[in-house]
């Protein structure tokens, strides 16, 4: 596995290399067969624009959020595009047996070699009651306790090394590297490099121990962000991945033609982390109407902090804000999600982002 399959490469004039996180949003009004076409149209223009990578996020019972089966998002990505790294940012391990994850990985890398990459999170990406229907668990706990474990199991899947005597060593992931040992095999022993993701400490301290890439999720943590960073670049060990930490944050950025319209889209993303926030998850709402949303004093303070972390604006703001941003978090990597009600207004967004760091186009 080389490190350029890690390491970007910086274009134009951003500070570091530039990438995308697709939570794939419903808006109200539209589907999610047009929040899946958005997603294609977006990954297209990332290809062209030299954003580094594309990744998805698993999210369940959220009916604002069409993202709950990655790899199936990933490869209908796949067929679309030729060159950009596609990505989970993550899957949520605990849900999910790690042989059934190396399958279904070691089946994106078949079809697109090369461009795959797994980032792993032991969050459930839901709330308690989804995530127990899911791990079929009777506590939410039951599975994150034990990622340490799965995470080990799951690479050992991926590298097909189980050891002699392991319950497991005759069983194979498949696509997998069993395929290049077993007689006439030509099977590539190239894997999706592992990431892990984080919004605390734990993942950090994992993936600097284990000599990991490391994500962390600022757009909704950004209190978290300095520190883990440092956690994880102190705990850092080298390894056959990487030689030195390498990390990247995810960030809520958003740039329109208007600044009021910036606004206005910030305040409906917040509305909507709010219902969510009070188990009240629905369709992402039209700004007009969390322009008539009367909110109490409590909600109002809600929405001030959460807006404060969407770098926002005209493309020159944004810009001025994510150089700002990662100047103080040493961020080796930006990767960018953009929350609006309409999917052209995300689209219009990274174009604004692209033009405003001078990035190619083609």
């Amino acid at each position: 596995m080389s490190a350029d399959e890690i390491r970007g490469t910086t274009h134009g004039t951003a500070p570091v290399p530039l990438s995308v996180l697709d939570l794939v949003t419903v808006g109200a009004g539209s589907t999610a067969t047009d929040a899946l076409r958005t997603s294609v149209e977006l990954s297209r223009l990332a290809e062209s624009r030299g954003f580094h990578r594309y990744w998805v996020a698993e999210h369940h019972s959220m009916p604002g959020v069409a993202s709950s089966s990655p790899a199936v998002i990933l490869a209908h990505l796949a067929a679309h595009t030729d060159r950009i790294r596609l990505g989970s940012g993550g899957v949520m391990l605990p849900n999910h047996a790690p042989l059934v994850i190396a399958e279904q990985f070691g089946t994106l890398e078949a079809i697109a070699p090369g461009r795959i990459d797994l980032g792993l999170g032991r969050a459930p990406g839901t709330d308690g009651a989804t995530a127990a229907a899911l791990r079929r668990a009777a506590t939410l706990d039951e599975g994150a306790d034990d990622f340490p474990q799965q995470l080990a199991e799951l690479i050992r899947f991926l590298d097909d090394d189980f050891p002699d005597g392991h319950p497991y060593s005759r069983i194979h992931a498949i696509p997998g590297p069993v395929q290049g040992t077993s007689p006439g095999g030509v099977q590539s022993p190239h894997r999706p490099p592992v990431w892990l993701l984080g919004s605390s400490g734990f993942s950090a301290r994992l993936a600097g121990m284990l000599g990991l890439p490391f994500a962390f999720a600022h757009h909704f943590s950004a209190q978290n962000t300095v520190p883990a960073l440092d956690l994880y670049r102190q705990t850092f060990r080298p390894s056959a991945v990487l030689d030195k930490p390498y990390a990247l944050i995810g960030v809520s950025a958003l740039a329109t033609d208007d600044e009021r319209e910036a606004h206005r889209q910030g305040r409906a993303v917040a509305l909507n982390m709010l219902r969510l926030r009070t188990g009240r998850p629905g369709l992402f709402p039209d700004p007009a109407e969390a322009e008539r949303h009367e909110f109490s004093p409590m909600e109002e303070e809600f929405i001030t902090s959460w807006t404060a972390n969407i770098v926002g604006g005209t493309a020159e703001e944004v810009r001025a804000g994510l150089d700002d941003l990662q100047k103080r978090t040493g961020a080796d990597e930006l990767m960018l999600t953009s929350h609006a009600h309409r999917g052209e207004l995300r689209v219009r967004s990274f174009e604004l982002i692209a033009d405003a760091y001078g990035l190619p186009t083609a």
